[in-house]
């Protein structure tokens, strides 16, 4: 299928690209893999990156934009990513990582790019369960930064994903946000004793 990664904002590139360039950055970095690389570092796959605040009991969800991500590749693989963030002033660069998510990303984005239909792709954060999933937004046209995800949009949950829930297995969100529903709900308080103050 045709996976269109929307333009991220010149901005926010820059900022890593400068990141990237600074040996103090670069070496402060609590990323073996980019320390070590061998040959140039670049920054590649730019994906918005939503979170999901809270979901209603309807089902509809309220997300913003947190950031932008950047897989930071080094020949043919990604050995790191690079995380920026909208700040009062602009765009700026905020950290670099590696770990689990950036190869469960890039596989996601292998597996989406095989599966029938065209999709824009996003990163879909809910920290409440400390999940993140792909996001195959279906309005390919649409602005990355901004939208909710739509009951066709399909979810893939990356690796580590939350017990219960498979991670690189597409969901619709018709199908996925139910679930989650469920576990976001927060316990009931309990109603006080009879004799005790309200």
């Amino acid at each position: 299928m045709p996976l269109h990664v929307p333009p991220a904002p010149a901005p926010a590139l820059r900022t890593v690209l400068t990141a990237l360039g600074s040996p103090t950055a670069v070496r402060e970095a609590r990323t073996p893999s980019l320390r070590n690389a061998q040959g140039p570092a670049t920054p590649d796959l730019p994906l918005p990156v939503h979170v999901l605040d809270r979901i209603t009991p309807a089902g509809t969800s309220a997300t913003r934009l947190a950031g932008w991500r950047f897989l930071i590749r080094c020949g043919e693989r990604a050995v790191a990513a690079a995380e920026t963030r909208l700040t009062p002033d602009g765009w700026a660069f905020s950290h670099f990582f590696e770990g689990p998510y950036v190869t469960a990303t890039e596989r996601a984005l292998r597996q989406a790019e095989t599966m029938t239909g065209s999709y824009q792709a996003r990163l879909l954060s809910v920290p409440e369960l400390y999940m993140l999933t792909l996001w195959l937004h279906g309005d390919c046209a649409g602005d990355g930064a901004e939208g909710h995800p739509a009951a066709t949009d399909l979810l893939v949950p990356l690796a580590p994903a939350p017990p219960g829930i498979a991670a690189h297995r597409p969901h619709r969100v018709a199908e996925l946000l139910p679930v989650l529903t469920h576990r976001l709900t927060p316990t009931p308080t309990p109603a006080p004793l009879l004799g005790s103050p309200a």
